[in-house]
This record gives structure tokens, sequence and C-alpha cells, in this order.
């Protein structure tokens, strides 16, 4: 594992003829944020027709099944594994018949209180057909006594605790709704006379949309097929609460072209690069980036250094989701089959090599072995973020704190484990002058302050000693 893993990306389009279509394009756009499985739910009125399987976009959507989609509202997902195994019953969206017709539901992030609302509803009676928190929802709905749809939707939400940006699809409405806390980005958006939902503002700029807003903490928004005019509304159900927005969207989640909370991850980025330069400044003749994690905050090293940038690692774009591997072991394997060191840029150098985190430490490694290989005359590694000492339970894919190598060695002993002559981390504070700010983010990973408290079964399984902070940020 090189780095941490998002767990999913979702997309709703409302009002568009071919909605289908454009949610195919909408996940395309967001694929880099899950590749295990992806699906989607229409509605034209009447019914919901559905299709998901495991694997990429493009090759669980053809012509002919995109065809059979029929219907003007739309919501999709693309997902990576975190609460629930890799199958087929665990791929979004789900969707149920209940007393009050069809429903389907998407979600990207993780209920923190997920076993506490799982056991009530099976000891209620209800049978859970996956392993995923998402599927809550549906049951959370299905068991409300009350009139309306929304209103059910209003009440599961009461329910929950944790990070989630969710789209709901019935045959009349589509609901988007981000947690009291916003830890995980849903963007508002629109397509001439249609309205697009996406996890990333670079969904709307592949289909020739416009960004209208964030979706702010705590919001729900309505689309009503029968409104008139086709407008949206807004309704904020819960108390406010501290902004918490994930602090590694603009560290690694987010692709570059987007925008998130009116912060451009591009040059967020950079400026954390050149932020890292000020802080962990190394003479040097050649700044090479781990691509492409690493390759605009290596940027803005070099500029504030005025240290030449190179590329001299290389990434294959080729490779796919499974490999034949040679019956002989080859030394670094996988790593040599996503990377090459370029020689000529590296040999007889001191390098810096930038890449934005360190998990367990091992690919760092081998990548560093690979650049020694080539001939580098000394490696200073510079991390555009601080240690990673905590897991995330906010719908991350991560290690138990155990395996983080920062958690639980020292700097030197990072140093010779991975063979570099120097190290440094950007700190948490010039994470925040490279944004622009002190408060609204969600840092736990690096300071194991979880603004939502953990459940404890969760916390155990995690290995991790809690720090758990309120509303006025003290422990």
């Amino acid at each position: 594992m090189k780095a941490f893993h998002e767990k999913c990306g979702i997309f709703g389009v409302f009002n568009h003829r071919e909605s289908a279509k454009i949610t195919y394009l909408g996940l395309h756009a967001l694929q880099h944020r899950g590749q295990e499985s992806a699906g989607m739910v229409v509605s034209d009125g009447k019914i919901l027709r559905t299709h998901k399987q495991m694997g990429l976009v493009v090759e669980i959507f053809d012509h002919n099944t995109l065809e059979m989609l029929k219907g003007d509202m739309a919501i999709g997902h693309v997902r990576y594994s975190t609460t629930g195994e890799t199958t087929i019953r665990n791929a979004q969206p789900f969707t149920a018949e209940y007393s009050l017709g069809a429903i389907a539901v998407c979600h990207n992030g993780t209920l923190t209180n997920f076993d506490e609302i799982r056991e009530k509803l099976e000891n209620e009676g209800a049978i859970f057909a996956s392993t995923s928190d998402t599927e809550s929802f549906i049951h959370l709905i299905a068991k409300s006594k009350r009139g309306l749809v929304i209103d059910r939707i209003l009440e599961s939400l009461g329910e929950v605790e944790g990070a989630y940006s969710l789209l709901f699809l019935t045959k009349n409405l589509l609901v988007a709704a981000r947690d009291p806390h916003g830890i995980r980005p849903l963007i508002l958006g629109k397509l001439g006379k249609s309205f697009l939902l996406s996890s990333e503002s670079t969904s709307f700029k592949l289909l020739g949309g416009k960004e209208i807003k964030d979706i702010l903490p705590g919001e729900v928004v309505v689309f009503d097929r029968n409104s008139n005019p086709l407008l949206y509304k807004s309704i904020f159900p819960f108390d406010k609460k501290e902004k918490h927005l994930c602090i590694f969207e603009f560290i690694y989640f987010a692709r570059p072209d987007s925008v998130i909370d009116g912060i451009s991850v591009y040059h967020a980025r950079k400026k954390l690069g050149i932020q890292l330069a000020r802080e962990h400044y190394v003479d040097a003749d050649v700044v090479v980036p781990v691509p492409d994690s690493g390759t605009i905050s290596a940027l803005g090293f070099s500029q504030e250094s005025s240290i030449p940038f190179e590329m001299g690692l290389i990434r294959s774009h080729y490779i796919g989701r499974t490999f034949i591997e040679p019956s002989q072991s080859i030394r670094d394997f996988g790593v040599k089959l996503k990377l090459a060191a370029v020689k000529d840029v590296i040999k007889g150098k001191r390098v810096i090599v930038i890449d934005d985190s360190i998990v367990r430490g091992t690919t760092s490694h081998k990548i560093v072995r690979m650049l020694r290989q080539a001939g580098a005359k000394k490696i200073h590694l510079r991390i555009s973020s601080p240690p990673t000492r905590f897991p995330c339970y906010y719908g991350i894919d991560t290690p138990t704190r155990t395996e983080l190598i920062a958690s639980f060695k020292e700097k030197s002993e990072i140093e010779n484990f991975l063979m570099v002559d120097s190290i440094g981390y950007l700190s948490l504070e010039g994470c925040f002058k490279a944004l622009g700010s002190y408060e609204g983010f969600c840092h736990a990973c690096f300071s194991g302050q979880y603004p939502v408290p953990i459940n404890k079964q969760i916390s155990k399984y995690h290995q991790t000693k809690l720090i758990i902070c309120d509303s006025n940020n003290k422990k």
C-alpha cells in the first residue's frame, strides 16, 4: 500500500433526458476515487433501473447498457472499499422496494456508529444483504413511520454519526445530503437546465457544466420532478457544527483540476511544496517527484528553492488491475512495474524526492533503492504533509496504527529504514498556511483529534488511542 485510498465518489443528475450518459461521464471523471466497482440507478418517473458491477467505469457501461438505462434523473457511484469486503454485494448504489415505493442510495464516507445501528436494526428484524454501512439508510427509511419520503430521509440522517455525502433517488425525488461537519465534499453544478451533483467539480468541467456552490455542511438539497419551476430546495435540519473538511482531499485524494470549498486543489498542492521548501530546504542538484502524487508539490518546492525540477521517475499509465507476475521472484517487481528511474537524471546527483505521504514505508523504501541503483549520490526525502500517525474513520482506507510507520518510529529510525540521507515532513501549521486557513479541516490522521466520536468497537479494531474534540476544539 503506497498511499491512502478514498472510499468512493458519487455523482447525480436531475432533469436531463440522457441522465445515464451524463452520469457515466461524471463517474469517469471521479474514477480516481474508487476503482473496485461502479454503478448507477436511473429514474424515468415510473421505475428505477439499475446497473452495477465490479471493475472500472469503462468496463461496466457500454453503449447498449446506457441505452437501456432510460430516465431523466440518475445517481452513480465508484467504490474503493473501507467498510465491508470487496464483493458485488457491496457495490453501490443500493436499491430496495418498501411501503412508499422504490428508493436508491449511494454514499461517500463512513458511519462511525454503524455497528450500533446495524445491531439495533437486526434486533428489530432487519436482514442486511451487504456488509456496507450505506445499507443502513435503506432500513432506517423503510422502518420510519413518517408519511413523506423526505421526512424519512431526514429522520435517518438524524440517527447516524460520522462522515457522509449522500445521494438518494426515488421515482420523483433526488436528494443530496452532506454531514454536519462537512468532512466529505459534495458540489452542486448546472448543465443548461439540468442540475449536477458530484464529489468533485472536475466532473462538471468534463461535461461543459459549471459549478453553482458547495453543498454546505449539514445541508440537504431536494430536487422534485413535480416542482414548478424545476428548482431545488435547501433544508438545514441539524444544529450548526464546526466544519471539518478532510485535509487529505487537498494533499492527495482530489484531482488537481478540482475546486473544493472554494480552494483550488492544484494551487493548494503547489503551496504545500513551497511551504515544504521553506521548512526543509537542503542543498541538492535536482528535485524529483514521485508521480503523480508528488508532482505538483515538487513544482512548488523547486520554484521556492531554485533547485531544478526533473522527472527522474517515470510512471507507467498502462497498469491494469491485474497482471501476471513471473514465477521466479523479481525484486521490487510491483514498484518496477509502475515506476522506472531515469538514470541520466539521477546518476551522480544529490536528489530531493517529493511525495505526498508515507503510509507503511515499504514502497518508499523500494523507490529509494531504485534511485540508489540508478546512481543517486544522496537522497533527501521530503513529504508534503505531516507524519501520518493515526487511522481515519471517516471514509478513507487506512491501516491500523501499528502499521503506520510514523506512529511507532522516530525520525532517525525512518531514515534508516528508508535508506535516505534525510527526511522532512511538512508541519501541520505549514499545511494550514498553504491552505490559507487554520480552521475548517479534519486533520485527525496527523493529530489524532477526531471531530466525531468513534465507536468503541471500531477504535479497538484500529488499535489507536483516541483524542476526541468538542465543538470548541478542546481535548
